[in-house]
């Protein structure tokens, strides 16, 4: 389980849309927030709104604006209700921005930050928030949200067990896991490789007063701890740590 949140505020700083040079215009982050990496209940009566409230505010402080700066927001998140972006965002303000929901997986927070670019370049704003946020619960990650209605990893699965078939282990280290393995056949890619990769997170998380996980392995350390699911193990996977 995990309970995070980054906003990111973009700002335009020069016009250059005319009808004859239609030159996309320039797009800067002018702010930054973050909250800490950390498991539900870390802090009492903590909950979205407030993890987004509280790295908001860093943001803006940081870009020295005022949330009344805003002209629209995009939100990201997995788990959690429709418009919970805007039930976020209200700690900040209740401006009558446009606020748009984003639900894309692991690549959520870049569709948010990619979304709010776009708004800007295309001249439909000058100041816009992207903020990404996840309360996740236990379990979130092995099991499907809404259980009467087709999955939407359904197509993968098909494929994995057609070609690799399924195992007892998390679907999402089955997924990857076996990507590595095509991977490794097709390209010569060693299970050292991907350990290094590993190795090098683990090595940022260390000097991030708001990582989770704050700790240094070495390769040997890596390739040795519990495997998960072939060839990722534990301290390769994210996911099975915030479980």
């Amino acid at each position: 389980m995990r309970i995070s949140t980054r906003p990111l505020l973009l700002s335009r700083r020069s016009l250059s849309l005319s009808m004859a040079s239609r030159r996309r215009s320039r797009v800067f982050v002018v702010g930054v927030g973050m909250t800490k990496f950390e498991k539900p209940g870390s802090r009492e009566d903590f909950d979205y709104p407030d993890i987004a409230k509280e790295a908001g505010t860093k943001a803006l402080q940081d870009a020295a604006l005022s949330y009344r700066d805003i002209e629209q927001a995009v939100v990201g998140y997995c788990f959690g209700d429709s418009t919970s972006g805007q039930r976020a965002l209200y700690e900040l303000g209740m401006t009558g921005i446009p606020i748009y929901n984003v639900n894309n997986n692991c690549s959520t927070g870049s569709t948010a930050l990619i979304m709010a670019k776009q708004l800007i370049e295309g001249g439909m704003a000058n100041c816009v928030m992207a903020l990404g946020f996840e309360k996740m619960a236990r379990d979130s990650m092995s099991k499907q949200q809404f259980a009467d209605r087709a999955s939407p990893m359904e197509k993968f699965v098909e494929v994995l067990s057609e070609t690799h078939g399924i195992a007892s282990s998390p679907i999402t280290a089955q997924l990857f896991g076996s990507a590595g393995i095509e991977h490794m056949n097709r390209y010569g890619t060693k299970r050292e490789h991907f350990a290094k990769i590993a190795q090098k997170n683990h090595k940022h998380s260390i000097n991030n007063p708001l990582s989770q996980f704050r700790d240094d392995y070495t390769i040997d350390q890596i390739l040795s701890s519990k495997m998960v699911h072939e060839p990722l193990t534990l301290l390769q996977c994210w996911f099975c740590k915030v479980i």
